[in-house]
């Protein structure tokens, strides 16, 4: 046991803060890398470089987005098999998880040419925006089986709770990242092919340190116990948990892209105002995630023990942690939002629409709490084929409510379907929910 593994003790706030507080830190890390990526081009004095490098990182974030089900199924699994006391599964599934990353990136790194080929045919950018993207996408695409392998490594540190691990690495990447940024773009003119090469070589060493940290599963034998690794009862388990996951993700994103098509069409004002508020739930995203993976893991550990009271007091302590996170989040939103939006934006225009669909962002957190937490439950218990069905039921709800309330409301009305998919969502999941303390008992 490395000096990161959290013991194995009685379930208790501060447990539970040891597993959220890193996430939430290292979230934070993520919109500064941005902020830096396009400061440094932006010295530059042009405007093609900040959109190269802006849609090249839209376009690689969408095509490793695919493989995100790795994190959420791989720290599902593995947090049961820890629960259940078997750490040969557990050094197994990194194994797994690790040749799935690899052999996806693997894929990836063959298929660039035509992957960025349709990239731009749905996204299409000026000539010399693309031919800088591209310059870009072809250094930091053979990081991508270090990316999407880091997904696996992530979930696994999640369901042992070794979340300072995933800390450690978040912030080597991104400090890395941005340090190489300043000296390849800024010392050594090397322009957009510099931030490229600097996000490879973070990506790469971020891997490193991630296996660094797992040693403890290299130091027996399991992990690379073929038979084991290769089981196919447990090899078509996890194919069915990762399914259901990609499945459900893939719905969940559509609902978000056609939120983003549709607002749009209510004009430039009110495509903006969208575009700022929408920075509100990226904050409540980022402050949830880190007891909606505590969710995961404790969960996912009671219920491989087959102990259905610490599965349930799993979920009610995180759960209240989630709910009071977004109940003060509802509350800064509504006292500090405008002021907020004064420093994003400088049009009167924007600042008036942005200010007449706030209250929806103050309501979001509120929604959405039961759907953010439910979902690392139901993933701790790789309860999927569930988490998939109401996702489908959630998007069926939205896609039929939000074309008449648009018809009728306009932009307020794609922010109520907006937020009818959250609660539709919250509630379906947790009409299953008994269903998943049940299973603990068998």
């Amino acid at each position: 046991m490395t000096a990161d593994a959290a013991p194995k003790q009685a379930l208790t706030h501060r447990r539970v803060l040891h597993i959220s507080v890193p996430i939430v830190l290292s979230n934070a890390t993520v919109p500064i890398l941005g902020i830096v990526d396009t400061g440094v081009v932006g010295q530059m004095g042009e405007a093609a470089p900040i959109g190269a490098v802006g849609i090249g990182a839209i376009i690689l974030s969408a095509l490793y987005w695919i493989f995100g089900f790795l994190r959420m199924g791989t720290a599902g699994l593995t947090a049961q098999a820890e629960g259940a006391g078997d750490q040969g599964e557990v050094a197994a599934m990194l194994s797994r998880a690790l040749l799935i990353g690899f052999a996806a990136g693997a894929f990836m790194i063959v298929g660039q040419v035509l992957l960025f080929y349709g990239a731009f045919l749905v996204s299409p950018a000026s000539p010399e925006v693309e031919a800088l993207a591209r310059d870009y996408m072809q250094i930091r695409i053979w990081s991508a089986p270090a990316t999407i392998g880091l997904y696996g490594i992530t979930g696994w540190l999640i369901a042992l709770e070794r979340t300072r691990a995933v800390l450690a690495i978040q912030v080597l990447m991104n400090g890395m990242n941005i340090l190489l940024d300043i000296v390849f773009v800024l010392h050594f003119d090397m322009g957009v092919g510099g931030v490229g090469l600097a996000t490879f070589l973070a990506e790469w060493s971020g891997l490193a340190l991630g296996l660094w940290l797992c040693r403890d599963a290299f130091a027996g034998t399991a992990w690379r116990d073929a038979a084991r690794v290769f089981d196919r009862i447990r090899l078509k388990r996890m194919a069915i948990v990762n399914t259901d996951i990609m499945i459900r993700s893939v719905l969940l994103q559509a609902i978000f892209v056609s939120f983003l098509f549709w607002g749009a069409d209510f004009g430039d004002v009110n495509l903006a105002a969208n575009q700022i508020l929408l920075q509100f739930l990226f904050v409540t995203s980022y402050a949830m995630d880190g007891f909606a993976f505590a969710a995961e893991a404790l969960v996912g550990q009671a219920l491989g023990a087959r102990n259905r009271a610490a599965l349930r007091r799993a979920a009610l302590m995180t759960g209240q942690w989630g709910l009071g996170i977004c109940a003060v989040l509802a509350v800064v939103f509504a006292i500090v939002g405008g002021g907020v939006i004064d420093v994003m934006t400088t049009a009167p225009l924007v600042r008036d629409a942005a200010r007449d669909f706030l209250p929806y962002m103050v309501a979001a957190p509120l929604v959405g709490v039961a759907a953010w937490m439910l979902d690392g439950i139901f993933i701790g218990a790789t309860r999927t084929t569930d988490m998939r069905n109401m996702m489908i039921v959630s998007a069926i709800v939205y896609f039929a409510s939000v074309l008449p309330l648009m018809a009728l409301l306009g932009n307020h009305g794609l922010w109520l379907g907006l937020l009818i998919s959250f609660a539709v969502r919250g509630i379906t999941l947790g009409w299953k929910y008994p269903g998943l303390e049940a299973e603990a008992d068998a």
